[in-house]
């Protein structure tokens, strides 16, 4: 387990979210709402650990992740732009249901959407390149395990899920079903979870 502190957000609010569209790993940008959650999440950790001496800084390589780091470093006193990206910390593949809305899927493929119903954390969606929740949490485990010095970290609502199912006594229904906010920090010290 990783000995350092993490402290992640999730990218701010994109139009997508609001209309409830699969993002996936699809490259969208955050709307002013989210633009407005990352000001605040950036504040918000200005005012924990100040200019951050000594953390990494790290977000997940898509746009809406990106800019949301870009606006907390600079509410942080930071070059925007002076942070690293990982592809580890991408969102859970959708494969074929990126770009999809749910009420799509449902007239085309109810029975797969009733069959992630059934077990949203193991389920896998079509399509060659899709994850289920069980497989992102191994991916986002073996990143967390190489975390070796005190991190901020932008990511996505799934891979924070994974989190409360890794560390957080979870089990995986729990755990996918779980909602994300997007103004708020989780920090990640000895083991424990803690919103703030």
């Amino acid at each position: 387990m990783a000995r350092e502190i993490i402290y992640f957000s999730r990218h701010g609010e994109t139009d997508w979210n609001v209309a409830q569209r699969i993002q996936g790993q699809l490259d969208i940008d955050i709307n002013d709402h989210g633009r407005k959650q990352a000001d605040r999440n950036g504040d918000m950790l200005k005012s924990l650990i100040g200019n951050a001496a000594g953390y990494d800084f790290v977000a997940s390589p898509l746009r809406r992740t990106r800019e949301t780091m870009e606006r907390i470093r600079l509410r942080m006193g930071l070059d925007p732009y002076d942070f690293r990206t990982d592809p580890q910390l991408m969102e859970v593949n959708f494969g074929d249901w990126q770009g999809f809305m749910m009420d799509d899927i449902a007239k085309e493929r109810e029975d797969l959407l009733d069959a992630r119903a059934k077990d949203k954390w193991n389920f896998t969606p079509p399509g060659e390149t899709a994850e289920s929740y069980m497989r992102l949490s191994q991916r986002i485990g073996r990143w967390v395990e190489s975390v070796e010095w005190p991190t901020i970290c932008v990511t996505h609502g799934g891979c924070i899920r994974t989190l409360f199912y890794l560390y957080g006594d979870m089990d995986g229904h729990m755990a996918a079903n779980l909602s994300i906010p997007q103004d708020k920090i989780l920090k990640f010290e000895n083991g424990r979870l803690e919103w703030i």
